[in-house]
């Protein structure tokens, strides 16, 4: 019923289209293809059997008696405005016969999965059906989607944004989190506030004063599930925390060449798990915590130099619609998570230097050997453009950018008799990650022109994706050095070719890798890439791991062809995170616009 209605809003004009005569026909018909905008996108892969990887399996144990080889997600996205004021849409997916690798597994068949409806003016902006929104940095909310990951957490039900004057917005919203195909039980509502205090007080010497502050509830029903975890627990509900209440305050201040931004957030007090390194986690009784965050960015530009630093602090800071999906090993897709706290530190280029990768560590977790509360860190970035002219800016300038970046868990005691613990405000206790790289980008005259990347991370070897075992210093350090040039020919074809070395002692030891890429034109372009990890102690595992294909770009269509092998392991974007398995295979993308 839901989906007959919604298909019927989006042709109702071209039902009344065939009432009309020819000459209004073609009006009409050049009217609505105005109004109307989308796009498609299809991700396809056949996974083939590789004779050094082994067979194609499918690691999620429901699909392995299927274990289809060929397989697609696609995206269908429709909107259509009308009326000057009023836009519907709608989205469609389909993952056939099954979904990529390492997706969410209830991705299976096809459904219509977004729909809206958006009336907005000057003042008002209403939606209601699916949608996406932000408050602030997303620390205490962030719905989004990112389909390399298989994330969709939109919000199903309403939302109205409200601007009476141009110095104040006001944000209003309620629904419940898309999980897969269907939605979560709990409901998220919220309250956001912002005001221009430049425009208020009248300030000349800043750029921006902002001030902002946001509330976001979560409501949950207490059901008894959760005595599936410990038969011998007997709860007591009268205390149990349905509601979840959260509160956020920021400040913008920008002074022209320097700038302040600031962000508190108090998650309410919730329910906490045993880490899953003691089985299957157990609720505490009886015990229930709140979390906080702090993030604090500032920053220095002047022309041709500039530098950021970012603190963040988080404690106990896992905050989702469904509470079951807090529980440790229970959500590997980062399904209906309501806040957004990403991996704050330098996302990479390069294949190599994406092997060993950081994942934020919010989560609160008490056992009985200790614990981990959250994480605690920051990174600096910083440009340099040496002047066109000078010594080492030379005819064409030269520029470099340094980034560093630390991270480490809370200082935290855990009691675990009473199941209680204490953490330490600004105290850094066990270091989880750190990293320095440096870049340099110079172009020697108009046709040559070389990149020249150093990096230096240490990570703890034993850092999970969802924080849920406990770091014991067994850290790897690696060393990786980048060296890329690109010659520019007439007719816009280019070739780049790309040199990648890491090393390290630990681990899978040292690797090594290459790109070349060569581009025709503006349309059409192709590569060919390998790592090779040929410091693997054991040499029956010294993989290649090989790709090549190309692309070829029309206007807003994109078709790309690819064949190789899939590294695994994190495959992150934008700081979020999914682990995915070893696999060979074809793979074809295609996007369009419309």
């Amino acid at each position: 019923m839901k989906k007959t209605a919604v298909l019927f809003l989006l042709i109702l004009p071209i039902l009344s289209f065939s009432q009309e005569t020819e000459e209004e026909k073609e009006t009409i018909f050049k009217e609505f293809l105005n109004n109307l905008s989308g796009s498609f996108e299809t991700n396809a892969q056949w996974y083939v059997n590789d004779n050094v990887l082994g067979d194609f399996d499918d690691p999620i144990p429901e699909f392995e008696l299927e274990n289809k080889h060929l397989r697609a997600n696609s995206y269908l996205r429709l909107d259509y405005r009308f009326l000057n004021n009023f836009t519907f849409g709608l989205q469609a997916e389909s993952y056939e016969p099954l979904p990529l690798l390492s997706y969410f597994p209830e991705y299976k068949g096809t459904e219509l999965t977004n729909y809206y409806i958006n009336f907005k003016n000057k003042k008002l902006d209403i939606t209601a059906g699916h949608f996406y929104e932000q408050f602030g940095s997303g620390l205490l909310l962030r719905t989004f989607e990112e389909r390399q990951l298989g994330l969709n957490n939109a919000l199903r039900g309403g939302r109205i944004k409200y601007t009476p004057t141009n110095y104040l917005s006001v944000t209003a919203l309620y629904g419940n989190h898309r999980i897969g195909f269907d939605h979560s039980e709990g409901d998220v509502f919220g309250l956001d506030l912002n005001i221009d205090l430049k425009e208020v007080i009248g300030l000349e010497g800043l750029s921006r004063f902002n001030f902002g502050a946001s509330y976001v509830g979560k409501s949950e029903e207490f059901t008894a599930p959760v005595d599936e975890f410990d038969p011998n627990n007997t709860f007591d509900t009268t205390d149990f925390p349905e509601l979840i209440n959260s509160y956020a305050f920021r400040f913008d201040v920008d002074f022209g060449k320097f700038f302040v931004n600031t962000e508190y957030s108090l998650k309410g007090e919730d329910i906490s798990f045993t880490a899953a390194s003691l089985g299957n986690p157990q609720i505490i009784e009886g015990k229930y915590f709140d979390g906080s965050a702090i993030l604090f960015t500032t920053g220095y530009t002047v022309k041709g130099f500039g530098v950021s630093s970012t603190f963040r602090r988080l404690e106990n800071m896992s905050f989702s619609s469904d509470r079951d999906l807090v529980r440790p090993g229970n959500n590997p897709f980062g399904m209906g998570s309501i806040n957004f706290t990403p991996a704050l530190t330098k996302q990479q280029d390069y294949s190599l230097s994406n092997i060993y990768l950081y994942q934020a560590q919010s989560p609160l977790f008490i056992q009985n050997f200790g614990g981990q509360a959250g994480e605690i860190g920051g990174q600096i970035d910083m440009y340099y453009s040496f002047k066109k002219g000078s010594t080492i800016g030379g005819k064409y300038g030269t520029k470099v950018t340094a980034n560093m970046s630390y991270w480490s868990l809370l200082d935290a005691t855990f009691d675990q008799d009473n199941s209680t613990y204490d953490s330490e405000l600004f105290k850094f206790g066990e270091k989880l990650y750190k990293d320095i790289n440096f870049e340099i980008k110079k172009k020697w005259s108009k046709e040559w022109s070389s990149v020249l990347f150093y990096q230096n991370l240490a990570i703890n070897k034993n850092l999970a994706i969802e924080g849920s075992y406990i770091p014991n210093d067994e850290a790897i350090t690696s060393n990786i050095i980048v060296a890329e040039t690109t010659r520019k020919f007439s007719g816009g074809r280019s070739m780049r070719l790309e040199l990648q070395h890491l090393s390290t002692d630990e681990d899978l030891k040292n690797w090594a890798g290459g790109t070349l890429e060569y581009v025709v034109n503006r349309n059409l372009a192709f590569y060919v890439a390998d790592i090779y990890n040929y410091g693997n102690d054991n040499k029956d595992e010294q993989y290649h791991y090989y790709n090549f294909g190309g692309s070829y770009t029309k206007g807003a269509t994109r078709v790309a062809l690819n064949y190789g092998r899939q590294r695994g392991g994190l495959f992150c974007v934008g700081g979020v995170c999914r682990i995915v398995p070893e696999n060979t295979g074809l793979s074809l993308n295609l996007t369009t616009a419309f």
